[in-house]
Order: structure tokens, then sequence, then C-alpha cells
């Protein structure tokens, strides 16, 4: 059967914003407002910023200016893998901070356990599932690769489960796999647009005032303080925490760092108890497999699949469009994926095909800082990892916003920056040299040409 046919009837929308527990939207901001702290942005850097400084000190007042819809970009797009991880992966980690490496994962795996008590604490209802996550050996050199990120990963605190041939596919069931590394505790699987509604309602309790369809277009000192122009008025605060992810930044400088690279995904329709028991996966893990250009899957609550990744695409000049989020002929490629890799899921239909914009940085993990004498704070740079790193990240920004000094900020990862992207035509050259020499590795065991080397040297990089 071509896979495409499986495409037939899917909707080029996000499963997850398809929800029919979407809530209304709140209105938007006309005329002015002052408050303590503004928070640009309704993703989940935002809504953590908005929610942790409430909780912090419940007499701050608090605005949040959305310019769509809450949770409506990358924070209603994603697999909905939250991991413990602040760096991108433990291997990212070895690779740029090893000193530090043990205190981060300590630190991440904190702020994990931050995420599921604030679910319980606010009732927020997103299908949390501490499930963990596989990482997968499809080809025979991964297997060593695998095995030795295990031995690796206990030297910084980390205990990942090895699974042989026979493990694996009792866990899993596909003639791909190889081997797999379980984290069994650093990830959570859950449903990313109710986490950010949820969020938004939590915020909503303790007294945050949120507009969407606000888009904020200007910054500028004011004052003490700080003035943001809107579509219809005007913001002024002490403070503002830009949570603005791949969009431009209101502070110019940081822009240079962050470029979008565009992700899609597709959703099966629900397995029957009979698809789902050819596969196996009782134990509701999430997947990903180990090459460059790589695959995340895993089961909704409703038990489809989610398959995404491989393909990672920037579109030259950097711009951010709605255009972008369709790409049939990477659906296409998905969809043969898929049944290459679930050759008993033969018949089953996709429902759903979408695509959005990740904020990507040059280290691959978030970077922070401040601007206009520390009265503006952000965090950005998140590159696919978001859903758990942004609480993080906003323990950082509301660190740098108070002026104090805290174990966050004395990290060589939060004082430090990435490495910028060169402007057009270069960036967009050596991205697709680099995308194009790593879809190469993957067909060579794993080999890195002397571009992917000097990139590595050089600490830049691109990852799907």
């Amino acid at each position: 059967m071509d896979p495409a046919r499986a495409l037939a009837d899917a909707t080029p929308e996000a499963l997850w914003l398809e929800d029919p527990g979407r809530p209304a939207a709140a209105a938007a901001l006309v005329g002015d407002e002052s408050c303590d702290l503004l928070v640009v942005g309704g993703g989940y850097s935002g809504l953590w910023t908005a929610l942790i400084a409430k909780e912090r000190d419940p007499s701050r007042d608090v605005v949040l200016v959305e310019g769509k819809r809450v949770g409506w970009a990358a924070s209603g797009r994603n697999g909905g893998f939250c991991a413990a991880s602040i760096t991108h992966g433990l291997g990212n980690g070895i690779d740029r901070w090893p000193d530090e490496l043990a205190r981060l994962e300590e630190l991440g795996a904190r702020n994990l356990d931050e995420i599921e008590a604030a679910v319980a604490r606010y009732g927020i209802d997103c299908d949390f599932e501490r499930t963990g996550e596989i990482d997968i050996a499809t080809e025979p050199y991964q297997v060593d690769d695998l095995r030795e990120l295990a031995g690796e990963a206990s030297r910084y605190g980390v205990e990942l489960d090895f699974l042989d041939r026979d493990a694996m596919r009792a866990e899993v069931d596909s003639p791909t796999f190889l081997a797999g590394l379980w984290d069994h505790d650093g990830v959570a699987m859950l449903h990313p647009a109710k986490l950010a509604w949820g969020l938004a309602r939590a915020c909503a309790s303790l007294g945050v005032r949120i507009y969407e369809n606000t888009r904020a277009l200007r910054l500028a000192p004011n004052g003490a303080g700080m003035a943001v122009r809107t579509d219809y008025g005007r913001v002024f605060a002490r403070h503002v925490a830009l949570g603005s992810g791949v969009f431009p930044s209101l502070v110019k400088r940081v822009r240079p760092y962050v470029v979008p690279v565009y992700d899609y995904a597709l959703a099966t329709e629900p397995l029957t108890a009979d698809q789902l028991d050819s596969v196996g996966w009782r134990n509701r893990a999430g997947l990903g497999d180990s090459a460059n250009q790589f695959h995340y899957f895993r089961l909704t609550a409703d038990n489809r699949v989610l398959w995404g990744g491989y393909d990672a695409i920037y579109p030259f000049g950097g711009r951010v469009a709605a255009e972008h989020d369709r790409r049939p002929q990477t659906y296409r490629l998905l969809a043969e994926q898929f049944f290459h890799c679930f050759p008993q899921l033969e018949g089953v239909r996709f429902s759903h095909a979408w695509g959005g914009a990740i904020d990507t940085c040059s280290r691959f993990s978030a970077f922070y800082g401040t601007a206009h004498r520390g009265r503006v704070g952000y965090a950005a740079g998140f590159t696919g990892l978001g859903v758990g790193a942004t609480r993080f990240g906003a323990e950082v920004v509301l660190d740098l916003l108070s002026g104090e000094r805290t174990e966050r900020t004395e990290l060589e990862m939060v004082r430090s920056k990435p490495l910028p992207f060169p402007p057009e035509p270069l960036a967009w050259a050596g991205i697709e040299l680099t995308r194009r020499s790593l879809a190469r590795a993957d067909r060579n065991a794993g080999r890195r040409n002397l571009w992917l080397k000097t990139m590595d040297r050089l600490g830049l990089g691109f990852d799907s």
C-alpha cells in the first residue's frame, strides 16, 4: 500500500489544539495597564514565569500578554515529552558543561518533580504520565553508543537501564529495534496544550491578568521601569520577562542567537486493542531513535501513536510564517518511515498532520540574560526540549530580575551564551550543509565528515 493513502483523511492541524476542552479566548488589552511584572508570551516560558512570580510573591501585580492564543505555538504543537534534562540531553551536557553536569542533572530532576507537583497542586488535567523514555538503537553502531552512554550517565548520578534486542522488543516490538536505553524516571508524557491551558487557569486563579490576541510591538525605557506598546494600548511595568520563544525578541541583540527550525508530526487514529497488542508498549514509555535525524514517538491517552521528527527544516531568511506549518512531502516521508518501523500496523490511518517552529540556538539548550539595566529578562533557544526546561528557565529569569545571586545564576550554563548565527545567506547555507552532513553520517555508521567535526570544535551544530 502507498503510505500516503494513510494520510488521505488527516486534518492539517495539531492534534492537541483540536481538543474540545480548549478554553474560550481571553479579551485583548485595550487602553493602558500598569503592573510590577509584565510577561510577554503565553507559551510555557511565559506561563511558568507568571505563575512562579506569583508563588514567590503573591502581592506582585503580574500581567501576561499573548499575541494570539495561549499555547497555540510550540507549546501546543510539540510531542508532549516533558524531560528532566535542562541541557538538551546528557550527551550535550557532557560535551558543554562536564564540570557542572552533576549539578545540572540534579537541578533538572528537581525541576521535573516541581512540574509534577504543580500539576497536582493546581489540578491540571494534562494526562501526565511519568513513564520515562527509551532511546533506541536501529543501527549496529548505535548499540555500542548506548552502552557507552549508560556508563557515562552513572558518573553523573543518572541511572539508565540498557535493554538488549530481546528486552527492547519485549517492551515495544519493531523489527528495526536492536537495543534501548531506558530513563525510567527522567521523562513524563503529557498533553501539551492541556498543560498550557491549565497553567493559564492556575495563573488566573492567583490574580495574573491575561490578555490574548495582544501583540507586544515595542519595548522602551519609561522612568524607572519599562513601557511595552501593544496593538491597542501600552503596559507600564517595573520589570518585563520575555518568553516569546521563536518569534523575534523585543531585545534586538538577542535575535542573532535564535533561528526557527520547523518540525513535523503525525498522529494515528486510536489503535484497537489488537493493534496495540501487536506492538506491546504496555509501559507506555516515550521513544526516540538514536540517529542524527531522529524520530520521537509515543502513545497518547487515547492510544494514538504520535510519530514526529526526522525532517528539520530551516526556511531561508529565518522567517516564521504559517505556510511553513504544512509540508506534505515531509508527511509522506514520515508515513513511509512509520510503516517501516511498525509493519504490523499496516492499514492504520493518520488523523492529524502538522508542523511548527522550534526556537533553535547553536548549543541546543536555552540561554539567558537581561537588558535595559536589569529591568528586562529573557530565556530563549530551548531547541525542542522546552516542555520541561521552560520551567527552569522561568526560575532563572526571575532570579536575574531580582538581582540576587542564586545557585542557578552562578551556573556557567546561565552565565554563558551560545555562538550567534551568521547573517543570510550564510545562515541558510551553513544549516543546510550541516543537515545534509548529518544525513550522510546516518548512512555511514555515524562517521562525521570534516564539516561536522569543524562545527563540533566551534560549538555549533544543527539537530532535528
